[in-house]
């Protein structure tokens, strides 16, 4: 990402009204595989976008705001896909998402090659720890 479009987040103000929030996650969206464990990092920003939400943001939204625009300032280098490499891949599970790192191996050492992540449906929020740290595998041996 070049270093105006940098800028212009490190200087966003916090969203103030749906509009606004609607904005600034349709950018971090397009981001979103640049940015470890996006769902989680955006999780209580999301509760925000539903019908009754009321702003400003509370203290959580607020925090997870600038936890997001500082990972836009240091986000990893993805490396390319290389069919010839050994590919790691690990997840994680939190209370309400799922992340997922692809690698690689190479002389340099472990090379992330994409990001990715899903904030778990009503449902699956209710599993036990085991079954979301399970889920977490398949889903990102589909994606």
């Amino acid at each position: 990402m070049d270093q105006a479009k940098v800028q212009q987040i490190i200087n966003c103000p916090p969203p103030r009204n749906l509009k606004a929030l609607q904005s600034f996650l349709g950018f971090a969206n397009f981001y979103h595989r640049f940015i470890k464990n996006y769902s989680k990092k955006i999780s209580s920003l999301t509760s925000f976008l539903k019908k009754y939400a009321r702003f400003p943001l509370n203290e959580e939204a607020l925090r997870q705001f600038h936890q997001l625009k500082e990972a836009f300032t240091i986000a990893p280098i993805l490396s390319h896909f290389d069919p010839s490499l050994p590919i790691i891949v690990e997840t994680d599970a939190s209370d309400y998402a799922l992340g997922a790192v692809l690698s690689q191996i190479s002389d340099s050492g472990k090379n992330p090659i994409a990001f990715d992540s899903h904030k778990l449906l009503p449902a699956e929020l209710n599993y036990e720890i085991h079954d979301k740290e399970l889920l977490g595998i398949v889903w990102a041996l589909k994606r």
